[in-house]
């Protein structure tokens, strides 16, 4: 995952024995107190769902798609709900924006968890976008195709939590 560089600083009052508390927490975690502080107040699956959605955008799409698609599998529903809340904060091609707002929809489905709004401010792809260039292959695909995926006009065998 792409680790994004630390460039702004935030400070807090705390009392001598607050500092003395959370300095000890931290040890014990095993984590310097910057990153206890963090840990504690950032959503972990929020910010790995952020930092996998960074990392759709590079060169190696495909391979962080699937990484994605690892990652809202797992997460428990409290997780996906936490994690999915605030859109991504990359700017993605169309056809990256659709596909992991079906992602994410049908991970909720799945979950049983309202999709997150964000979703809905995602236009549809114009053209229709097949997981496969074979012509044969394509009616199957217009019929299994995951109710998400469809009203984004992708048409894909896999979904989440499946592996080809």
């Amino acid at each position: 995952m792409t680790q994004t560089p630390k460039s702004a600083q935030l400070q807090i009052r705390v009392t001598v024995a607050q500092k003395s508390a959370i300095r000890r927490a931290a040890a014990r975690a095993g984590m310097g107190m910057s990153d206890y502080v963090l840990s504690r107040v950032l959503s972990v699956p929020a910010a790995q769902f952020q930092n996998a959605v960074k990392d759709c955008g590079g060169p190696e799409s495909r391979f962080a798609l699937a990484e994605l698609n690892a990652l809202l599998a797992r997460l428990s529903a409290g997780e996906l709900r936490e994690a999915v809340a605030e859109p991504a904060t990359v700017s993605l091609t169309p056809f990256l924006a659709n596909t992991i707002a079906a992602m994410v929809e049908f991970a909720c489905a799945r979950r049983a968890v309202a999709p997150p709004a964000w979703t809905r401010n995602i236009e549809p792809l114009d053209k229709p976008v097949f997981g496969s260039t074979l012509q044969g292959v394509r009616l199957h695909l217009l019929k299994s195709s995951p109710a998400p995926f469809r009203r984004r006009n992708l048409f894909i065998d896999a979904t989440v939590g499946d592996r080809i």
